[in-house]
């Protein structure tokens, strides 16, 4: 899913989908070419570490921790957090493109 094709709750929902919330925590990343990603990390890795190990991050989520239901199937279900998710990665892609520095994103629309 890339940020600058207009992207859909649908596409979204299937990143979300393709994920078991049991296993890993896990990271919603978008790339500097507007591609979201959705990656697993271990249960004890922190979000600095993989902050600076990703030379293409140009903004990125609070991890959703492992156990917490923020990703897998029940997560891309509920159609209210997917679209506030959507909402909230175009509107900072739209302001964050000029930023040179890596955005955290803490909260949602």
């Amino acid at each position: 899913m890339n940020l600058n094709n207009q992207p859909t709750i649908d596409e979204l929902a299937r990143m979300f989908a393709a994920h078991k919330d049991s296993h890993d925590s896990h990271i919603l990343w978008i790339a500097k070419s507007g591609q979201v990603h959705i990656d697993c990390l271990s249960p004890h890795a922190h979000e600095d570490e993989f902050e600076k190990n990703n030379h293409d991050l140009r903004a990125r989520l609070k991890m959703y921790r492992r156990g917490q239901g923020y990703v897998g199937k029940k997560a891309a279900a509920d159609k209210d957090f997917v679209g506030r998710v959507l909402a909230t990665l175009t509107q900072e892609w739209q302001q964050l493109q000029a930023e040179p520095e890596v955005c955290v994103i803490d909260r949602y629309c």
